[in-house]
């Protein structure tokens, strides 16, 4: 990359992969400046800080950021407990955002409003390739500046953009104007937001671990709530893909979770509702009114909409992308992680090659890479930075020796919505993921010799979508 030294590279979000990307440009004696909308570091899993993780902390954990947290006396979790979105805040985030390389790096209140080529728009060509970036920043005073930058890594992940209630990927008939009757995708029930739900008509709609999560949450909450109604409603003909293995889950966590929900809904404190795509929400007194396609209607005060998340793209409009038109992800890399074929164990190592543009020096990497495909891990975008930053510093080498070390792979099969690092407030604290018959522990691969893996066993047969929060593991509604 030219001109590296000269000026800084732009990473966008300071959530896990947002700040490990700075972590490796840091190695490799590049500058980064990291722009965050939110007020601190991992802003977004700020909002679920109530929801614990499926993956342990060994592979939540990326090992330049570990290298540099160790400069500072920080002491690393227990490799093998399962953090809540708060501890992964508390212990990994905020040490590795105050450390003073990236601290006086670090914009917060910074959101990206656009990127752009200076003095460029996307038709024009001649001398693109060496014409430094625009990023155009919005700060929390309202104030808009533009920083000139020589790459771009946009980490911004897809908490902010979740899926519709309505079938056909459009927003509901009526959604926009019931909206004060729709929470967030992850609520803290029995927590900061109980006063929301206790003692009202809540309708769960989604078919992943979100929807299992708040599930038997709002199964607490009737516990000392019992004028609290549960509803959920999935759009597929049953539940059993949220069920998952159950017992002979190769993780016996997500395993339970699955089981618990099972009981729930059969002693009748979860009233389900299959085969119901959401055609219009109708705001009735103080409540809504929510029409299917097929004619039926359900009543509630509250919708949770547990339906996944898709990338803003609107910021890249003035740059060439190259995306896959089914699932929105880099044109290489979306039929590895088509949710209908592969599960996050199936997923081939990759990095800067793969992700790569029409517009030199710019990625889009982490949860956002992956577009609307749910497979993604952690542990996939820390390789993608790793893979990103050595080809930016121009050891392409190094870029191209893709490794990457996976969960065995209760975490990656298919049952529950494809759970990845599906956050789990459900279950108790685990021991290590027993061993499964799906991904190898670690893959080493050229990127250019990458082929679509083998189907196996942790291969969905067919679409298993989550929601998840930005920056681990997202998808849609099945």
């Amino acid at each position: 990359m030219e001109s590296a030294n000269q000026v800084p590279i732009a990473v966008i979000g300071a959530g896990p992969v947002g700040l490990a990307a700075a972590a490796h440009l840091l190695e490799r004696g590049l500058d980064p400046i990291v722009f965050e909308a939110g007020s601190t570091a991992g802003a977004a899993i700020e909002q679920w800080r109530h929801i614990r993780l499926f993956s342990p902390w060994r592979f939540n954990l990326d090992a330049a950021a570990v290298r540099l947290l160790e400069g500072t006396g920080w002491e690393s979790p227990r490799p093998t407990a399962l953090p809540y979105g708060g501890e992964l805040i508390e212990n990994y985030l905020t040490p590795l955002a105050n450390t003073p390389e990236i601290a006086s790096r670090l914009n917060t209140g910074a959101k990206v409003i656009a990127v752009t080529r200076q003095g460029l728009d996307k038709t024009h060509s001649r001398n693109r390739e060496t014409t430094p970036f625009v990023v155009r920043v919005e700060d929390q005073d309202g104030s808009v500046r533009d920083h000139v930058v020589a790459a771009v890594i946009d980490a911004s992940g897809t908490w902010s953009t979740r899926n519709p209630l309505g079938t056909s990927g459009l927003p509901a008939l009526g959604e926009a104007a019931a909206s004060k009757h729709i929470s967030a995708s992850l609520p803290d029930v029995v927590g900061r937001d109980r006063a929301a739900f206790a003692a009202r008509r809540v309708l769960v709609v989604g078919a992943g671990h979100s929807a299992a999560n708040t599930l038997i949450n709002l199964a607490a909450l009737v516990r000392e709530e019992p004028d609290t109604t549960i509803l959920w409603a999935v759009r597929g003909p049953s539940a059993e893909k949220v069920y998952g293995g159950e017992d002979s889950d190769g993780l016996p966590a997500r395993g339970q979770l699955g089981s618990r929900l099972r009981r729930l809904v059969e002693a009748g404190t979860i009233e389900l509702h299959t085969g119901f795509g959401i055609r219009s929400l109708n705001t009735v007194n103080n409540g809504v009114v929510i029409d299917a396609v097929d004619g039926r209607t359900l009543e509630a005060d509250i919708v949770v909409p547990c339906t996944g998340f898709r990338p803003d793209l609107d910021i890249l409009r003035e740059l060439r992308l190259d995306l896959d038109p089914a699932v929105e992800a880099p044109t290489q890399l979306g039929p590895l992680i088509d949710p209908e074929f592969h599960s996050c164990g199936t997923v081939a190592p990759h990095g800067a090659k793969m992700l790569a543009h029409p517009e030199k020096d710019f990625y889009i990497v982490g949860m956002k890479s992956y577009g609307r495909a749910p497979t993604f891990l952690l542990a996939t975008g820390y390789e993608q930075v790793r893979s990103v930053a050595a080809a930016l510093a121009g050891d392409h080498a190094a870029s191209d020796a893709v490794h990457l070390e996976l969960p065995e792979t209760g975490v990656c099969s298919a049952g529950a919505g494809t759970s990845c690092d599906a956050p789990s407030s459900a279950i108790p604290e685990a021991a290590e993921p027993a061993s499964s018959c799906c991904a190898p522990a670690a893959v080493t691969v050229q990127a250019e010799e990458a082929e679509q893996p083998e189907s196996s066993c942790c291969t969905a047969p067919e679409p298993a979508f989550l929601g998840i929060p930005t920056g681990l593991a997202h998808g849609r509604q099945a």
